[in-house]
């Protein structure tokens, strides 16, 4: 178990610094929209890039780790994602620095499917679940250390200081990661899977109305935090609502801690909500969506925004809730592919409902509260689109 405890806690820390690679922008947009002289809609282009680019490579992330082992690609990701630090430290250049978020986006890909794929190897399957929002909440420390450190950083070092130095970190970490994972606790198959095999797998996952299924509460549970945290949340609270960078960095901070006390919490009751789990993470979801429709609606009172983002905190484990059922209902072989497919769900549904903020911002000329607002009906919207998905799986996995 002590050997299970180094491979889970090196993998951790390696998916905590993907996380904080992935939330860095959305604390630093308004020094973006200065350093590349760029407007609200291609500002959004960063993320839903970035966002775009994690979305697509999900399956065939989960098909190479499935083939490869999640040891190789965690630690090749890690390495990538910290080159893409780097690159967006040193440019100035819009173009390079969309290339750069993109790299970002594919090594960031690789971190969360190899630690779902290493839990069930390394821990008992009873106990994955609660392992999982565990791994997750731990994970998420990455954003404070975006709203924070990274944050005073920015602000007293600069960009290039900043976005260098994190990429340094996740260097480091791929380097451990080589070192201190191993895939499984049992001896390694002599016989590899064939290759042929690829297409098999993909055909099997695309066919899942499980894997669909997951797809869409993963898309509703995650939109809200996707465009909050990553991109316009930062920006609504200082620009908008006309917060300093510190408190706006503390509201993120507290929806970070909620979600730690929550994960684990979420993760203990998901073996007990059994088939009705889903049902579970939609009125939650939907719980998030609602409460910022209500500050918006109320004029943006900060005691409000504070509930909302408690709620978000609160709330948002419940996304992984598919990944419990994929866990339970798929084959091992292909466990990080089905994950995969389920995993683009929320960044599918972020990357659209950020685009159309960003394009309702720019049309309104303006980044006032009232503007900021009216661009967040994007997430219901979209929200909507996946619970209509979700019905139409939900139906196709009952008649199978």
């Amino acid at each position: 178990m002590s050997r299970a405890f180094v491979v889970w806690l090196v993998a951790v820390s390696v998916y905590l610094v993907a996380i904080t690679g992935r939330t860095s922008f959305g604390v630093s947009g308004v020094f973006a929209l200065e350093r590349f002289d760029v407007g609200a809609s291609q500002l959004a282009v960063f993320t839903s890039l970035q966002v775009g680019v994690y979305a697509l490579s999900q399956i065939v992330m989960g098909i190479l780790i499935d083939r490869f082992g999640p040891r190789r690609l965690m630690s090749i990701g890690a390495v990538i994602m910290a080159c893409g630090q780097i690159l967006l430290g040193i440019t100035t250049s819009f173009s390079v620095a969309l290339g750069a978020r993109a790299l970002i986006g594919v090594g960031d890909a690789t971190a969360f499917l190899s630690l779902m794929r290493l839990i069930p190897e390394w821990f008992p399957l009873r106990r994955a679940p609660l392992i999982a929002q565990t791994s997750a909440a731990i994970g998420q420390l990455g954003q404070f250390v975006s709203a924070i450190p990274f944050l005073s950083l920015l602000k007293v070092q600069g960009w290039t200081v900043a976005f260098v130095s994190l990429g340094s970190v996740g260097i480091l970490v791929g380097l451990a990661a080589w070192v201190a994972l191993r895939d499984s606790p049992r001896p390694p198959l002599t016989t590899p899977i064939p290759l042929g095999s690829f297409s098999a797998r993909l055909g099997s996952v695309l066919k899942s109305p499980v894997c669909w299924q997951a797809f869409f509460v993963h898309w509703m549970g995650l939109v809200p935090l996707i465009v909050f945290t990553l991109i316009w949340g930062v920006p609504m609270m200082t620009l908008g609502l006309g917060l300093s960078a510190q408190t706006a960095g503390m509201a993120l901070v507290l929806c970070t801690a909620v979600n730690i006390v929550s994960g684990p919490l979420l993760g203990a009751v998901s073996p007990r909500f059994g088939a009705k789990r889903e049902y579970a993470a939609i009125t939650m979801s939907g719980l998030i969506v609602l409460s910022f429709l209500v500050f918006f609606q109320a004029g943006g009172a900060f005691w409000l925004l504070l509930v909302a983002v408690a709620l978000l905190g609160m709330f948002v484990p419940a996304s992984n809730y598919g990944f419990d059922t994929v866990r339970e209902r798929l084959s091992p072989g292909v466990l990080a592919a089905g994950t995969g497919l389920a995993n683009m769900g929320g960044f599918t549904a972020g990357m659209v409902a950020a685009q159309l903020m960003g394009v309702w911002l720019e049309r309104s000329g303006e980044f006032s509260l009232g503007s900021f607002g009216q661009a967040w009906l994007s997430v219901p919207l979209v929200w909507l689109l996946g619970l209509v998905g979700f019905v139409v799986s939900r139906r196709a996995m009952v008649k199978g």
